[in-house]
């Protein structure tokens, strides 16, 4: 692994998701093919559903041993990038998922928390962006379709293991607005630029 000033980086995984419920793109999967980052020991874009999402994640973070797992995905209607601060033990999905399966009112893990928090520095990483001028706040919520699935399984899985992790949500992309009118967008070189800030604020 490279060396920045000495110090040895931690190695992160990084997850986007691919396009969903009709749509042509995801921006989560377009800052996965464009980001480079001597962080980096894997990233790869997952599956829109709840099942599949879950068995690779984990698939990958057995095979990768990371230091920090970052999950990235789409939240239409956001202007700005947010790290999200904690996942609900409830899926509830309000379209199904791109296998066709819809979970209504169901938790994720029946024996788990109703929450996890994120272990992530999301306020350090919120501020990094902020004063390199990209747009970011915490969220509070990470919805209860499969972005709030994997979050809360990804905390879970990794509760005793000395592994960061955490979830953030991207703006829609400017390439998307014909698809959603009236939707705040973000150039994808600017989605791209803030991850890398977040992965040098995380390694």
């Amino acid at each position: 692994m490279e060396e920045l000033i000495g110090v040895a980086m931690k190695r992160v995984l990084l997850t986007g998701f691919e396009p969903f419920n009709n749509a042509s793109l995801n921006p989560s999967q377009e800052v996965i093919k464009r980001i480079a980052h001597n962080s980096l020991v894997a990233k790869e874009v997952l599956p829109v559903t709840f099942s599949k999402s879950v068995t690779r994640l984990i698939k990958l973070i057995e095979l990768h041993n990371p230091e920090v797992v970052i999950c990235l995905g789409q939240a239409e209607g956001r202007s700005q990038i947010t790290p999200e601060q904690v996942a609900i033990n409830l899926d509830d999905a309000k379209i199904p998922d791109n296998s066709g399966v819809e979970i209504r009112n169901q938790k994720i893990i029946n024996e788990g928390p109703d929450a996890y928090f994120t272990t992530l520095p999301i306020r350090e990483i919120v501020e990094r962006l902020q004063e390199s001028g990209v747009p970011a706040v915490i969220s509070l919520s990470a919805g209860t379709f499969v972005c709030n699935h994997i979050f809360y399984v990804l905390q879970h899985h990794c509760r005793r293991q000395n592994i960061l992790s955490g979830f953030i949500h991207l703006p829609l992309m400017k390439e998307q607005s014909g698809e959603f009118p009236d939707k705040p967008t973000m150039a994808i070189d600017e989605m791209v630029r803030g991850i890398s800030l977040v992965l040098d604020e995380v390694s």
